[in-house]
């Protein structure tokens, strides 16, 4: 091999470690960083990371916020109209966070399965919802429908309960 030939094969060469590292640099930082969204029936399904944080969306429901006496931790309930999840957080709560509104917890789950926000994002207006809260309150109000077709055809509330348990599992 002629010394032209082999300065130009190790600059190739170069160039590209030089990119599959630049690349792999950049896929790390995006799976580092990125935030996945899950339903409250997903989460109690397991399907929600247990060792990484990830979004949360729901209603608040009501009656279940309780506010922890001489400090700021606050702890509700969320749910997608199927099934709720425990929540807790440490902080000043948006102005807009109440009771029955669609708001968005970061934070992840603890081992006794309660979720521990580190941000409550609120929905900004009354005619706003977070797209994932909407979606995610889609899919319940088609299961919760589903549920109630089965049920008017076996005739009876037996139907429900068992159709429900079977969603959740």
């Amino acid at each position: 091999m002629s010394p032209v030939r082999k300065k130009r094969f190790y600059m190739v060469l170069l160039l590209v470690v030089g990119i599959s590292i630049a690349t792999f640099l950049i896929v790390q930082a995006f799976s580092q960083n990125m935030m996945f969204f899950f339903s409250t029936s997903e989460v109690k399904q397991g399907k929600a990371p247990k060792d990484r944080e990830f979004r949360l969306g729901g209603l608040v429901v009501e009656g279940s916020v309780k506010r922890i006496p001489k400090t700021l931790t606050v702890q509700f309930e969320l749910t997608d109209s199927i099934t709720p999840v425990s929540v807790e957080y440490t902080g000043i709560l948006p102005d807009l966070f109440r009771e029955g509104q669609g708001i968005i917890a970061k934070g992840q789950l603890n081992a006794s399965g309660v979720f521990v926000a580190s941000e409550v994002l609120a929905k900004h207006d009354e005619n706003y919802m977070p797209p994932e809260v909407a979606d995610s309150l889609a899919k319940a109000a088609k299961i919760n429908a589903e549920n109630a077709k089965n049920a008017e055809k076996a005739g009876s509330t037996e139907a429900i309960s068992e159709s429900i348990k079977e969603k959740s599992e």
